[in-house]
């Protein structure tokens, strides 16, 4: 059974469901911490803290590190890719007013 910690580090409340499963996080690193070094840790604990530490899971955090900055690339060029459309639709109207057409939308039916 997990033992009460005396020290009074008692935490105030989370005000957030982030910020409450981080505290919860940090509670069971603590407690796998001390069952580890008291020797009382399961199996299951222990190969947990094994892969954590191996260096594939290392190889593996940074994989998913530079596939979430791969896609906030391709998300700025998106968004760049749209602004110059925008840039290229606003030239066409402007070109198109100089002319004497005007904007599309006023053109009259014939």
């Amino acid at each position: 059974m997990a033992r009460a910690r005396s020290n009074g580090n008692r935490r105030e409340p989370a005000r957030t469901s982030e910020a409450r499963e981080l505290q919860l996080a940090d509670a069971a690193y603590d407690l796998a911490e001390d069952q580890i070094r008291s020797g009382t840790a399961s199996s299951q604990v222990i190969t947990h803290f094994l892969r954590m530490g191996s260096s594939r899971e290392r190889l593996e955090q940074q994989r998913m590190e530079h596939e979430i900055e791969l896609m906030q690339v391709k998300k700025e060029q998106l968004e760049g890719q749209k602004r110059v459309e925008e840039l290229y639709v606003s030239a066409l109207e402007a070109m198109r007013a100089y002319s004497g057409f005007g904007p599309p939308e006023l053109e009259e039916e014939g």
